[in-house]
Formats: C-alpha cells, structure tokens, sequence
C-alpha cells in the first residue's frame, strides 16, 4: 500500500478596497451658465475583505471570502452648475446704438457694434500668473470683466465688450493666431478652457 501525505493548510488574509466617489450635479438658476462651483468635495470610502484561503502542498486549492464590511462610506462630490443665459437681450434701438441687457435682472448698456468671432479659450498652467501683452494680469471674472486677446485690427485695445456665453470682457491682449474675427477668452483652469473649446459667438462692443 502506497500512502500519499498531503499538507492542508490556511491562511486569512484582510484586504482593503477604496470605494470611489460619485459627482452630483445640482442646476443653480442664479449663476450664469458659464460658471461652474464645487460645493462639496469628493472622498473616497474604504471596505476590508476578509478571505481564508485553502492550501494543499503549498498550493492554493480555494478561495472562500468570509466578510465584507465598509469601513468609511464615500461622500459624494456637488458641483453647482449654473443655467442663466448671458446672451444679451435687445431691449431699444436708436439710430446710433442699441441697448442691451447682459443677464437676467441686468442693468442695459449700450452698444456700438456686434461683431461674429471665432472664440477659442486659453488658460494659465499650474495655477501660475498669466500676463497679458498690455502688461495686466490675465483675469476670468464671471460677474465682471475678464481679460480676452483680440486682434487690434478688427478690435481696438482696451475696449469693454460683452461676449455670448462668456460675459464681460476688457479687450488686454494679442496673440499670433489671433487674426481678425478670432478672440481668444481667458479661463482659470485648463479644464474651464477645455470645456469652452472653439464656439461661434457675437461680440458686442460697449460704448
């Protein structure tokens, strides 16, 4: 008789999984729909796994997971995403101008000229200070005036604009690409500049 010894053993080992977050999206009504706010950070949850594992000669035979228990559920991230037009609305016309109002509850202004521009977007990298060619501070100002490269042919330097789904607009900068109908809008993040990507809009030009 051949006898045939096999070495049984186990082993509980606990794993320790990440839980990934979800991002909610919550429409605001009383932010403009270019603007986009975190109101809550995401975090991820955390869950151990307790599993024995079966041995024989040092070799895995079975895998038998005992317990699962979340150790830290994970808090879902808000973002506020705004949905007011900034479209401007004709409100009167004379001879010389019309009038305009930028927003819901605005105040008019007047306008001289609506030029149909190319409009790509640009931001600074790493969070470090952008400067314009006029020598001001690149600026993104969702309730005031953001700073935009123009082609000084087609709009003069320190002209006060309103632009179509971006706002106010003060005209501090050129560029090489930027020629003729082609304005370029400043963004903080290089994910806002991304979501803008290249759109067709009307350029209004302030008196």
């Amino acid at each position: 008789m051949k006898v045939v010894i096999v070495r049984v053993g186990m082993k509980t080992f606990t794993e320790y999984t990440d839980i990934p977050f979800n991002t909610v999206t919550k429409n605001d009504s009383n932010l403009a729909n270019t603007v986009k706010k975190t109101i809550q950070t995401g975090k991820v949850g955390q869950k151990t796994t307790v599993t024995d594992v079966v041995y024989e000669d040092g070799n895995e035979v079975s895998r038998t997971v005992v317990s699962e228990t979340i150790v830290r559920k994970p808090v879902n991230a808000i973002v506020s995403q705004g949905t007011l037009a900034t479209a401007p609305k004709i409100i009167a016309l004379k001879s010389t101008e019309s009038v305009i109002t930028v927003s819901r509850g605005g105040d008019p202004l007047p306008y001289t000229k609506i030029i149909n521009s190319k409009a790509t977007a640009y931001a600074s990298l790493n969070g470090a200070t952008a400067y314009t060619a006029s020598g001001k501070k690149a600026v993104r100002n969702p309730n005031g005036y953001s700073t935009i490269a123009v082609d000084p042919k087609v709009i003069p330097l320190g002209s006060k604009l309103f632009i179509e789904g971006y706002g106010l607009a003060y005209a501090a900068d050129t560029g090489s690409a930027i020629k003729g109908n082609i304005i370029d809008v400043f963004f903080n993040t290089l994910a806002e500049a991304r979501g803008w990507g290249v759109r067709y809009v009307n350029v209004y030009v302030l008196k």
